[in-house]
């Protein structure tokens, strides 16, 4: 998922090593989680799946997240999505992508791949050179491919088990081993040696407002489903194992593949949204 910081802004002579205003911080999933209690009431429709142990607090804590996301997040998304020109919002998605890209080349020698980590330092420096600090994109015009690894699933291609699936308050869905991976990214993103943190918190909210965006259209796929927390859970689960095994997995249901794959599209700004709660498809 769901993509850091502009690299002018570093500071090489003492770089901030402590990682940024983390989305994984242990103490806030923890703090969060048993505020958000555990008490909920599973549908009549639901079938218990082993993958997801803390299903009743899972669910409680989705309800919270679906709940922020319809009074805030959700709005705010939309509007900027009418009142930003289509350049713009591709502008902005293809920053945060290249300023990623650090994450995917640490992850790409880690599980071996040198072919891959070629093709992908290629791309960034021609996207953060001649795409204005990755502003545009024009690595993918001379036939770059891009590429999405992460610890987590360098983790998975080791042979670690994903663990038990959470839902984590304001994120969304992970499981324990992906939670654990996003530990290690932290420290490979640009980022984290930003030495101001307004800056560094600032960059965090718009990486995942943009996320946010380019998932409105996955509101509408919800609309169709009895029950949108199973099939979040399917979805991300299905799509981390994908990942894990670049693609040489069974998949339980070929046409929810094709359906997380239309998601990665570019945003239509033409196309309106449903109104669905948050998909919550955007944690890594």
């Amino acid at each position: 998922m769901l993509n850091w910081a502009d690299p002018q802004t570093l500071s090489p002579a003492e770089p901030k090593m402590s990682p940024p205003p983390s989305h994984h911080t242990p103490l806030l999933i923890l703090l969060a989680a048993l505020a958000l209690g555990g008490c909920t009431t599973l549908p009549p429709q639901a079938t218990p799946d082993p993958r997801d142990p803390l299903e009743r607090l899972n669910r409680s804590t989705y309800a919270f997240n679906d709940g922020l996301d319809r009074a805030i997040v959700k709005p705010l998304a939309r509007g900027y999505r009418k009142a930003t020109p289509q350049f713009l919002q591709t502008g902005v998605s293809n920053f945060f992508s290249n300023a990623e890209y650090p994450v995917t080349l640490a992850n790409n020698l880690l599980q071996g791949k040198i072919t891959a980590a070629a093709s992908d330092t290629a791309r960034f420096v021609l996207n953060t050179t001649f795409g204005l600090g990755g502003l545009f994109d024009p690595a993918t015009a001379w036939g770059l491919d891009r590429n999405d690894e992460d610890f987590g699933q360098t983790l998975g291609s080791w042979g670690v088990p994903p663990g038990p699936y959470l839902v984590v308050p304001f994120l969304g869905p992970y499981t324990l081993r992906d939670g654990i991976g996003s530990f290690a990214d932290d420290f490979a993103e640009p980022r984290a040696y930003l030495e101001d943190d307004s800056t560094r918190w600032t960059l965090w909210a718009a990486d995942k407002f943009d996320r946010r965006v380019r998932l409105l259209d996955a509101d509408a796929l919800l609309e169709r489903t009895g029950d949108p927390y199973a099939f979040v859970r399917s979805a991300y689960l299905q799509r981390r194992e994908y990942l894990v095994r670049d693609g040489d997995v069974p998949l339980e249901d070929d046409a929810m593949l094709e359906d997380l794959e239309d998601l990665e599209d570019p945003v239509d700004p033409e196309d309106p949204p449903g109104d669905a709660g948050s998909p919550e498809l955007s944690a890594r």
